[in-house]
């Protein structure tokens, strides 16, 4: 009903704070404006504000996702519909009642920050949300990543579709049952609450959202979630969504200046077309300069939070300096893109890329897609990690994250990817893999990472159309087809096999990947066979 206010929807939890309390009593602060939210989080020593103008935390010992710590609890309403096991673990209803308990406690003796905020440009798939938090820069985070609400529409807002409790301060007790440490990211569609506790990674509080949200846009509103980048020709109109883990581009190649991003990270596709799920970008910054990515350089400024970026004696912030993680962040509104599409809407897509990071070398930088072929590296959401960048790794490492976000998609993959393919089953959106990895060998290995301008050159000629002028080869092993030219870039560069002097080492190295991908595929049991046929061939 409208007209409910924070206090009263927090009441029902049982925190007890109010806007204006007595002297020297917790307080309730509610939608505060950035600036004042960026004071309160230097009062309070959060942060520091860099040369730039933006806010500067430190997470603690959590620089990153934690995901041995993230649970759904298991209710009757999702019991047979959540896609149970590594990835989406249950949780008891007891278990959830008790760490909320200790939260409620916890922040009923401290400030909260409260911001209410809407997941989804399209106000035909909005959810309303209601995000309470222990610390000021947690609410800078999430004022700027969610979709932002006029006042006339806070005004007359009712109880918010979900709330969020974040409280990284409080430890839970790990002797709870089934949890693993003192930290807990919990969702529960039941009672719409997410539980934030025991880390102060703000990516956390974003990615709970967009997992509720991938479960309720299937489930309620028939509606495809995408952990994907989205564009738009500002001429045509025409739109473009780019799939891809982190550290393969996503956002780096959606940032273009000749077109309006709709949005960096998450995005739904309705009958209507595609509609950014946030209101923010948060982009990695390790090695961010201003020539190669001026568009995210430029939107570190105020407003802006940085997460665990090193500053120098002048507080300017050292992208290069990964002494506290590599996972260095940056969140800020997506206006502080020039280029952005604000309204955070577009067209039904023309064009589909799947971003991947190939460390082994192999891939072609470029291929085409079958709609079948599309499905299976959909599914198969592949990339590779590089040595050096995690404990233990001395040599490329396959890792296959289903629809290019399985952390955070609460059904079974086969539920997104049938909706894929209904989409692109009419032949208006070309879909193609873009390999932003390596090429002439594998990573430190006497490879060379893919020239970014060669890589932009290939997007643009498959964004608009000249690629599909190009012959086209089939690559025997991968089992796509492999464009001999593209305006801008050596025609050596297209075909992977011509990248390497020993063409022995490169045969072999193909086939162990593929044969990569035909194991990892195996365990999707029950696929139609056209699909299985579209991907690589192990032989």
């Amino acid at each position: 009903m409208p007209g409910v206010t924070p206090a009263e929807v927090l009441s029902n939890f049982g925190i007890t704070l109010v806007e204006d309390p007595a002297e020297n009593q917790p307080r309730l602060l509610v939608d505060l404006p950035a600036a004042e939210l960026v004071e309160h989080a230097i009062r309070r020593e959060e942060g520091r504000m860099a040369s730039n103008g933006a806010l500067v935390i430190e997470t603690g010992e959590r620089t990153g996702r934690s995901p041995n710590d993230r649970f759904i609890v298991d209710t009757p309403d999702v019991h047979d519909k959540i896609a149970w096991g590594a990835v989406n673990c249950p949780l008891s209803v007891e278990s959830y009642e008790a760490i909320k308990a200790g939260i409620v406690d916890y922040l009923n003796e401290r400030d909260v920050f409260v911001t209410r905020g809407m997941a989804g440009a399209d106000r035909n798939h909005t959810r309303r949300l209601l995000v309470a938090c222990e610390r000021a820069s947690q609410a800078l985070f999430i004022k700027q990543m969610l979709a932002r609400p006029l006042a006339r529409e806070i005004a007359r807002t009712g109880e918010p579709d979900f709330c969020v409790l974040a409280a990284p301060g409080y430890q839970c007790d790990p002797a709870i049952k089934g949890l693993n440490s003192s930290a807990a990211v919990v969702i529960n569609f039941q009672e719409r609450v997410i539980l934030v506790a025991g880390t102060g990674y703000s990516g956390e509080i974003k990615k709970s959202i967009f997992s509720v949200m991938n479960y309720l846009l299937p489930v309620e509103d028939d509606v495809l979630p995408m952990h994907c980048s989205a564009s738009m020709d500002p001429v045509t109109h025409e739109t473009a969504v780019f799939f891809g883990l982190s550290g393969t581009g996503k956002t780096t190649l959606s940032a273009n200046p000749t077109r309006l991003l709709i949005g960096d990270d998450e995005h739904g596709w309705s009958d209507m077309g595609i509609f950014n799920i946030e209101g923010g970008c948060y982009a990695k910054c390790e090695g961010l300069d201003a020539f190669h990515e001026p568009e995210i350089f430029n939107a570190v400024r105020f407003g802006a939070i940085c997460e665990n970026v090193v500053l120098d004696e002048n507080r300017k912030p050292n992208y290069d300096d990964i002494s506290i993680t590599h996972n260095t962040r940056v969140a800020y509104p997506v206006e502080h893109i020039p280029n952005a599409w604000t309204k955070g809407m577009g067209t039904t897509p023309s064009v589909v890329l799947f971003l991947t990071c190939d460390a082994f070398g192999v891939l072609p930088p470029i291929s085409r897609l079958t709609a079948d072929a599309a499905m299976y590296h959909f599914v198969t959401g592949f990339t590779a990690k590089i040595p050096g960048t995690e404990v233990g790794v001395t040599e490329p490492t396959p890792t296959f994250s289903s629809l290019f976000g399985e952390p955070f998609m609460p059904l079974d993959p086969m539920v997104y990817a049938k909706m894929l393919g209904e989409r692109i089953a009419d032949g208006r959106t070309r879909v193609y893999l873009v390999n932003t990895g390596w090429a002439g060998g594998p990573a430190g290995k006497g490879g060379n990472r893919m020239k970014l301008p060669y890589t932009r050159a290939m997007v643009t000629a498959a964004l608009n159309g000249d690629l599909e002028k190009a012959e086209f080869v089939s690559d025997p092993i991968f089992n796509v087809q492999v464009p001999t030219s593209c305006p801008g870039v050596p025609s050596e560069v297209l075909i992977p096999r011509d990248m390497w002097q020993d063409k022995a080492a490169y045969d072999e190295q193909a086939k162990k990947l593929a044969a990569m991908f035909v194991k990892n595929f195996s365990k999707y049991e029950g696929m139609d066979a056209k699909i299985v046929a579209a991907g690589p061939k192990a032989e």
